[in-house]
């Protein structure tokens, strides 16, 4: 009887710490994932359609099922990125906002701008890194070159017309082409304009002979025939133009990437960015997001919170010194 008596309260107390159990589970998943009280919003500083545009409404239709509440992209279009910065710098500690970025607002307007409004570093919390780009230098299909080599070598010789063109002054092209003067040992007159499709039309027309700018930018006008891509700056070749050496492969020892990624306010709870760098990894995990990534052109990139900054840290290393010494002012 009383080993019967044993038994009964033994199964009792297993059934009463299964019970416990069950509700303690769901409040440590409720405290370890905060929930969102309301929508997100996705901020992005430019205007839609370009590629941080696309990146982040490809991730905003996912993160809306997986948080549950609404997630809208808001295009706050200005300064070059840097007026969307300078308000998510302002937002209160209970406001769910955060942001799209790349190296322009990040890295290369506090820099460059004497009064910039905002501190990268202080300021904003890496979230996650999801899309990186590399860069491209490109002739047009009638300049007879057809190695890097043989064209640095005729900027060598003819360094009044080594115009190299980029989309946009201040822009990571602009200081990319910088960056291959310096490792090339050639002196780049750099020739800003007012957007890829400026650049590209010169180039094609034969105003100018160079041009540098983003690999997707150049891959329509390659991909047609309008221009020759002569290497690309990424560390492997892109599976986009698998023919396309990288600057290594063409003879100079040059790599550089650009990227988007989600940054929230510094007033944002840590345990509300913790949840938002696990959901958007598991979104980019995706195969439906890779594929939407690809079909755009773009290279999808999973990463954690803790890769993200590091990431950025060693962007700014990189490219810090050749702003600075570039001389470069708005």
């Amino acid at each position: 009887m009383t080993a019967r008596r044993t038994f009964h309260r033994l199964a009792a107390g297993l059934v009463a710490a299964a019970a416990l159990a069950s509700l303690a589970g769901p409040a440590a998943a409720q405290a370890a994932a905060p929930a969102f009280d309301g929508p997100l919003r996705v901020v992005v500083g430019y205007a839609p359609g370009g590629a941080t545009d696309r990146v982040a409404r490809i991730v905003a239709d996912r993160l809306t099922v997986r948080l549950g509440v609404p997630v809208v992209v808001d295009n706050k279009a200005g300064a070059g990125g840097r007026l969307a910065a300078q308000q998510l710098k302002n937002a209160p500690a209970g406001q769910n906002v955060v942001m799209v970025a790349n190296p322009a607002v990040m890295v290369v307007a506090p820099l460059v701008f004497k009064d910039n409004g905002y501190d990268p570093e202080r300021d904003f919390q890496p979230i996650s890194n999801v899309n990186n780009y590399e860069f491209g230098l490109a002739v047009g299909a009638a300049v007879p070159v057809k190695q890097l080599t043989h064209l640095l070598a005729w900027m060598k010789a003819n360094p009044e017309k080594a115009n190299v063109g980029v989309p946009a002054t201040g822009s990571l092209p602009h200081f990319f082409a910088l960056m291959l003067g310096q490792k090339a040992h050639v002196k780049t007159e750099v020739v800003g304009y007012r957007g890829s499709a400026g650049v590209l039309t010169d180039l094609i027309g034969g105003q100018i002979p160079i041009a540098v700018d983003t690999f997707d930018g150049l891959l329509p006008q390659y991909e047609s025939g309008k221009l020759r891509i002569l290497a690309m700056s990424g560390t492997k070749r892109s599976p986009f133009a698998p023919d396309v050496p990288t600057f290594k492969e063409a003879g100079l020892d040059l790599s550089a990437m650009g990227w988007n990624a989600f940054f929230a306010p510094a007033s944002m709870p840590r345990d509300k960015v913790d949840r938002l760098a696990r959901e958007i990894r598991e979104v980019m995990q995706e195969p439906d997001t890779q594929r939407k990534f690809t079909d755009a052109k773009m290279l999808p990139v999973v990463s954690t919170r803790a890769e993200t900054e590091a990431m950025v840290k060693a962007f700014r290393a990189q490219w810090a010194p050749i702003i600075q010494t570039s001389g470069y002012q708005p």
